[in-house]
């Protein structure tokens, strides 16, 4: 539905908004202005050379030889052609001097100010919170920092100096036309409202299908996104083709709009240009009366086919520039839009400080829903001492990954509340609370740049020496060692040709290298192969040590040494004790360790076999 907001073409507190972002460069906006206001006045001048040229040299009048411009050009015909044409000349050159000045000028603001405005959404984006992104495709969020930023920069760079442009021709040429004559600017005039209708046809069919193109190409980034992303599973499944069908579904609706589109301006501008030769046809007729009449010059109808040219011109661009007009309003309503969208999680006025010292941390009575009351997580409670291990383990879906994010305070809990040393973290700054968390996910996410950069992730603080350390604790040297540049190996896109198991081992590295107080394994260990799991095994003794960890996992033989195990159930927690105490009270833990031994189990009885 956001896709179709149409936006109204003069919204002031729209205009407003997008205006403020060219404040900052008002003087060269304001040099472009003069620059275009000169121009326009100098193209108001060539037909008036045109008329001197004819009623003084080629057909004699009275009127203009003693016009009050006349004691400045020579009697003499040959050199008073000469003088006109030099003039002429000197005309053209300035306008085309005064017209990249005045591109120039606006180009460089309307980079400058969208650079403004990319830079404010994509720091806006990283602030909303993860449940915004839960909500919204990520091909819809790149829509908006490309394409909706390109056609802004359109509106800026030549669309608003355009208009101005061309109202300053039509007024000038208006009140020269009829300083000429009055008959023949009514004339004119009345080709007008055939233009206007034209007009009003014209923008409302490109109007529609400009949005029609704005819905196909929100659709088709997302696509894209998506499947690129997801290219491996698409090949494993043999599912290129359906993918290409849905692609070519998209593709074609804004192949669509686009030949509509095309088609509009197709029968408009000749149209157009239809209706002004028609009138500049009935312009020479009339004329000619006139001139045999003699209440006319040659001159004067001369200037006036000039005059006509530059009078249907900036009707057909005025059209044009409507529609830039209406993109790019509707793209900022868009756009502000995803500015004004508020994060769910923020920090509170007068956020707490949250001591570096290890604190207890406890959920109490907690309850979360994703969406209305639909509950992950039902009346949870437990505490976690400092510099205590414990585990979490429960089945896909149990709400294992949710206490996490709570705690980490990616969402916000309904009921309830969770608190780190007696503060409820709805009370402290999610930036500072995040400080002290080191996390490794199961899904490790690699950054284009070095191995360096990744297990630093900008934190400058972080020695050489530290940084050695933690990929020495965490078995990563061996990897480092082997690559060519060692930690400046260049890193591809979500590192392409690194292992997953080496991924992994990255991101302990990167968990372990920020010394954090607490630290959260959400099944670190799924995605490594057995040799690399004894490894990162060796190397959770040294990430736990002295710190309040938390363990997610699925493989119940990683977490046999934590100092309690919390089995979740359907949202609930059912269970807490050792790994021994489970064992011996044969409820939920106990079954899923005597299902992981049968699954262990049986490639060695098929080995055997």
């Amino acid at each position: 539905m956001e896709e179709q907001v149409q936006g109204k073409i003069y919204d002031r507190k729209l205009l407003g908004r997008l205006l403020q972002y060219m404040v900052p460069y008002w003087p060269a906006v304001l040099c472009a202005l003069v620059l275009l206001l000169i121009n326009s006045m100098l193209q108001i001048i060539g037909p008036l050379l045109t008329k001197a040229a004819v009623d003084r040299y080629l057909v004699p009048v009275p009127e203009e030889i003693s016009s009050w411009w006349a004691a400045y050009l020579s009697d003499d015909p040959r050199t008073g052609l000469g003088q006109l044409a030099g003039i002429y000349c000197a005309i053209i050159l300035a306008g085309l001097l005064l017209q990249y000045g005045q591109h120039y000028l606006m180009q460089w603001t309307g980079q400058k100010a969208m650079f403004r405005l990319r830079r404010q959404l994509m720091d806006h984006l990283q602030k909303l919170d993860i449940g915004f992104y839960d909500r919204n495709p990520v091909g819809r969020l790149v829509t908006r920092m490309t394409t909706d930023v390109d056609t802004l920069n359109e509106l800026f760079s030549s669309g608003l100096v355009a208009i101005i442009a061309d109202v300053m021709m039509l007024s000038f040429v208006i009140v020269v036309m009829f300083k000429l004559n009055v008959g023949l600017t009514l004339f004119l005039l009345g080709a007008a409202p055939f233009v206007i209708g034209a007009t009003y046809l014209f923008r409302r069919a490109v109007s529609l299908n400009y949005r029609r193109i704005r819905i196909a190409l929100a659709k088709m980034n997302a696509h894209i996104q998506e499947h690129v992303s997801g290219i491996a599973v698409l090949q494993l499944f043999n599912r290129e083709a359906r993918s290409q069908e849905e692609f070519e579904i998209i593709n074609r609706s804004h192949m669509e709009a686009y030949k509509d589109t095309i088609n509009a301006y197709g029968w408009f501008y000749p149209v157009v240009e239809f209706i002004g030769m028609l009138a500049l046809a009935g312009l020479l007729a009339y004329g000619g009366y006139e001139i045999d009449r003699g209440t006319m010059t040659l001159g004067v109808l001369l200037a006036f086919f000039q005059y006509g040219m530059r009078f249907f011109r900036p009707v057909q661009d005025l059209s044009e520039k409507y529609n830039i007009m209406q993109s790019a309003v509707t793209a900022a309503e868009r756009i502000f839009l995803l500015l004004d969208a508020e994060p769910g999680v923020r920090a509170p006025a007068d956020p707490k400080p949250l001591s570096s010292e290890a604190a207890t941390v406890e959920f109490d009575h907690v309850w979360f829903a994703y969406e209305n009351e639909d509950w992950v997580l039902r009346d949870v409670s437990f505490t976690i001492e400092p510099g205590e291990t414990i585990a979490i383990v429960g089945h896909t879906g149990a709400g294992k990954t949710t206490l996490m994010s709570l705690l980490l305070r990616f969402y916000d809990v309904g009921k309830g509340s969770v608190r780190i040393g007696g503060d409820d973290v709805r009370d402290l700054d999610p930036t500072d609370l995040r400080r002290h968390f080191g996390v490794v996910l199961q899904d490790p996410h690699i950054f284009t740049g070095t191995i360096e950069g990744n297990i630093r992730l900008g934190t400058d603080g972080i020695e050489e020496e530290h940084l050695t350390a933690a990929a020495e604790q965490v078995n990563l040297m061996e990897f480092v060692r082997s690559l060519p540049g060692g930690f400046s190996h260049p890193v591809k896109e979500r590192g392409a040709g690194i292992s997953t198991g080496q991924k992994q081992l990255i991101s302990f590295a990167r968990a372990l290298a920020h010394n954090p107080g607490y630290l959260i394994l959400d099944e670190a260990t799924s995605s490594v192969d057995t040799e690399t799991e004894f490894k990162v095994r060796e190397a959770l003794n040294n990430l736990v040590e002295g710190r309040t960890s938390i363990v997610i996992a699925h493989r119940l033989s990683t977490i046999q040494r934590a100092d309690r195990i919390f089995v979740m159930h359907h949202g609930e927690l059912r269970e807490v004790g050792t790994h021994a105490e489970l064992l011996a009270r044969k409820g939920i833990y106990h079954k899923l360790y005597q299902l992981q031994y049968r699954e262990q189990e049986a490639p060695l009885r098929l080995n055997s076999q």
